[in-house]
């Protein structure tokens, strides 16, 4: 037991949430905490070169000596920080200047290990910077990133290259949270055909197997273990440090103090759970599955713009395209441009709505509040009416057709869809075959559409969006079958700083500022910036 060295890295790996930015008071009861554990290491955090974040980051971020010494370190816990390869490659005197730019000797540091993450194709452009930091005195590990997409040979060939240098531990991350047991043997299996010194393991909980496969990395050889306070890190979090603890309890039979552990946890940790809300979830669960970018989901669930069919969207277009390596505008354009090539339909809408009046049923909580007088109003006037997706609270015999366009939702709504009684107006000719084949049998209205930024752009049998939102569609069905106005009844809207309030009434104004846009107002109560009356009135 005494070769394995248990490292936390929850202040490190815990930043990503909080900007590294963490009280003092949590970090001095943390470093209590970990003293009574068999934790040997801890990773107080990145250390990043100053002046390149463009924006606010904590103490964290940076961890300099400075900051380090401004807490309480307990006799017997070494410290470490992390330094980005990819950010001593990109200092312009080089990745030795970047060195001495960060760091002091190690005579003059508390920090006794400097880690060096490094994804695995900048492997050799990082290495300068292991030999400078040995000759500051410092013990280091290189932490290779994205490991399991490689072949055996490939991963053979980095150790071989880790090998020519002074690396004390040799670490290899499941960055995308992909492997399972069997990937932990066969990587620890090419990685000792040159590599002779001790190895290191970071696991990522995507796919719920990190503390699995850590143990099982503990059990082939691996030394070097890391962990995070209630897998406190990046996207699905990392093992735990209070499982790894049990399990070393259980299995290796060690007498450890849990207390500590436990209030930190109950004070600190859980607060910031809810806050924050990080850990496995299905979302994490199929990027791991496929090899997908954690940052891709987490980016997408601390967004509200986002739905469930817009993270599977994206997921769907990155099982095929590729998403190791994370990309805002890869992002954007995976969860909101599925629709490719010149949009297309048979259905023109002219035909049953010219002349009339549109209302079209939202979701929000207005309609349930208002129905009875939304439903005496259109047996009233009769309006032609569109629900969007499923909406079921006005009686079916009220609607005329229903609208859906997100591949991803009408593909999870095809079920409820078969059982609704009202024609469908989606782009029938431009889904995939997967999805017309659910439809088999249901009566499909082909209003094609397509998607560029800024454009609402209406023609006879198909449409131009700014979004494929659903609203937008509906709009465009209205408009293009020249109504005289249109109504809207359920778009509540949401909180007064939900950035999906902006971007509605963006989208309505522009809309209102498009050629042949027809008259807007809301009947029910509404947080859009939109002309609003009562239905009551109406009656």
């Amino acid at each position: 037991m005494s070769l394995i060295t248990v490292l936390d890295c929850t202040f490190r790996d815990g930043g990503y949430y909080n900007a590294w930015d963490f009280e003092h008071e949590l970090i001095n009861a943390y470093l209590k905490a970990m003293a009574a554990l068999p934790v040997d290491v801890i990773e107080i955090g990145f250390r990043y070169l100053p002046g390149t974040s463009g924006r606010f980051l904590g103490g964290c971020a940076f961890s300099t000596d400075e900051f380090i010494r401004s807490f309480d370190i307990p006799n017997g816990l070494r410290l470490a920080v992390m330094v980005n390869g990819a950010d001593l490659i990109k200092f312009p005197s080089g990745v030795e200047a970047a060195v001495d730019r960060l760091f002091q000797p190690a005579a003059q540091s508390p920090v006794e290990l400097v880690r060096i993450a490094c994804h695995v194709d900048k492997l050799e452009e990082t290495l300068p910077a292991i030999t400078r930091l040995k000759e500051f005195g410092y013990k280091t590990t290189v932490n290779l990133m994205q490991i399991a997409a490689l072949s055996k040979d490939e991963v053979k060939r980095l150790a071989q290259l880790a090998s020519g240098y002074p690396i004390d531990i040799l670490y290899f991350a499941d960055s995308l949270g992909s492997m399972v047991q069997d990937d932990v043997n066969t990587t620890v299996d090419a990685l000792r055909t040159h590599w002779k010194g001790e190895l290191g393991f970071h696991a990522h909980n995507n796919m719920e197997w990190a503390l699995a496969n850590s143990i099982r990395a503990l059990e082939v050889g691996v030394t070097w273990i890391d962990s995070t306070v209630l897998g406190m890190g990046r996207g699905p979090g990392n093992t735990h440090t209070e499982y790894l603890a049990l399990e070393l309890e259980s299995q290796w039979g060690l007498k450890i103090n849990h207390i500590p552990l436990l209030k930190l946890i109950n004070k600190y940790f859980e607060p910031m759970k809810q806050q924050f809300g990080w850990g496995p979830n299905p979302f994490y669960y199929v990027a791991g599955k496929y090899g997908i970018h954690p940052t891709y989901i987490q980016e997408m669930l601390n967004n509200s713009r986002y739905d469930e069919e817009d993270i599977m969207a994206v997921v769907n277009h990155l099982k095929s395209e590729g998403g190791q390596k994370f990309n805002l505008t890869t992002l954007e354009t995976a969860a909101r441009n599925f629709y490719v090539g010149e949009p297309r339909g048979t259905w023109s809408p002219i035909e049953v709505i010219s002349g009339r009046e549109v209302l079209i049923l939202g979701t929000g909580p207005g309609i349930a509040r208002h129905w009875q007088a939304l439903d005496a109003y259109i047996r009233k006037t009769r309006p032609f009416v569109i629900a969007l997706n499923t909406q079921s609270q006005v009686d079916h015999e009220l609607i005329d057709i229903r609208a859906a366009c997100h591949p991803v939702r009408l593909l999870a709504d095809c079920a409820e869809h078969a059982t609704l009684p009202e024609p469908l107006a989606a782009p029938a000719s431009m889904l995939p075959d997967s999805i017309l084949e659910a439809f088999k049998g249901k009566q499909l209205l082909d209003y094609g559409i397509g998607v560029q930024e800024e454009t609402f752009i209406f023609k006879p049998t198909y449409c131009v969006l700014p979004t494929p939102l659903v609203i937008n569609y509906a709009l465009a069905i209205a408009t293009s079958g020249h109504a005289s106005r249109i109504l809207l009844a359920g778009f509540d809207g949401y909180g007064a700083d939900d950035p999906r309030n902006f971007e509605m009434d963006s989208l309505l104004h522009l809309y209102a500022q498009s050629d042949g846009a027809v008259p807007l107002e809301s009947i029910t109560p509404t947080r859009y910036k939109v002309l609003t009356t009562s239905v009551y009135s109406l009656l």
